[in-house]
């Protein structure tokens, strides 16, 4: 079996993440989850999380197809992360398609399709209009 590694911000957590999640958990034995810190969120949305990075650190931990969470902090250290955990596959969603083609030499890349009509952005477009 695969150790299997993926990143996200898991801001609002919701049915997608959960499914992303359990579809990667069955491509290897070990699951590896990289939760962007805030710092990173901001850089990469321009906006920081609803909730604090180990708030959805202890969220994700409690998944039951996670094995290990870390902090993601920066996009530079991809490989690192790669490397560090022996990862043989880098799950991504597919919003992300051919963004992580380049690490194909250090991992098998698998990008899995997102559940259909969910996204936090969406959640919190709602939950602001309350």
């Amino acid at each position: 079996m695969s150790n299997i590694i993926t990143f996200g911000t898991f801001d609002v957590f919701h049915v997608g993440h959960l499914n992303i999640l359990k579809r990667a958990k069955s491509l290897g034995n070990r699951l590896f989850v990289g939760v962007s810190s805030d710092a990173l969120n901001f850089q990469k949305k321009g906006r920081y999380p609803v909730y604090e990075e180990y708030d959805r650190m202890s969220i994700i931990s409690g998944i039951k197809y996670v094995d290990v969470v870390f902090l993601e902090e920066s996009l530079d250290l991809k490989v690192s992360y790669i490397q560090k955990y022996n990862a043989d596959i880098l799950v991504m969603g597919d919003d992300w398609k051919g963004k992580f083609d380049h690490f194909s030499s250090f991992a098998k890349i698998i990008y899995l399709e997102r559940t259909p009509t969910v996204s936090t952005t969406s959640i919190i477009e709602v939950i602001k209009k309350c």
